[in-house]
């Protein structure tokens, strides 16, 4: 489920955020399910259980996840998380436009970009 990449030069806990984000939004983990343990997930990946509460508190304060005493860590609903990524999404692609804009390039560059970038399938 969780794979550490340790030539990333990011920090273990953020990259084990980035993971659960990911499955989170993409639906791979559902609304109340629950997360693995702690412990559970120290063990499998080899790591100081630390990192593992340190990543857990992170997305339980972005709304990721939240806790039940003495159950464990649940999934919460991504129904507004997923419109949330969206939205700044769309407010740093428009950054981006405006930046291209000021420096010269065309809409027809950047449209060409994008399908060539669809075109490669890896934003399927």
């Amino acid at each position: 489920m969780i794979v550490i990449d340790y030539q990333d030069r990011r920090p273990i806990y953020e990259q084990i955020v980035e993971k659960f984000q990911l499955l989170i939004l993409k639906g791979v983990l559902k609304a109340d399910e629950q997360m693995p343990s702690v412990r559970r997930l120290a063990v499998d990946l080899s790591i100081n259980p630390n990192t593992i509460q340190r990543a857990y508190a992170l997305l339980e304060q972005q709304g990721y996840i939240y806790s039940v005493k003495g159950r464990g860590n649940f999934v919460s609903g991504k129904g507004s998380l997923l419109g949330e990524k969206r939205e700044s999404y769309w407010k740093e692609f428009r950054t981006a436009l405006d930046k291209g804009r000021q420096i010269g390039i065309e809409k027809e560059d950047f449209i060409r970009r994008i399908e060539e970038y669809w075109k490669e399938g890896a934003y399927d």
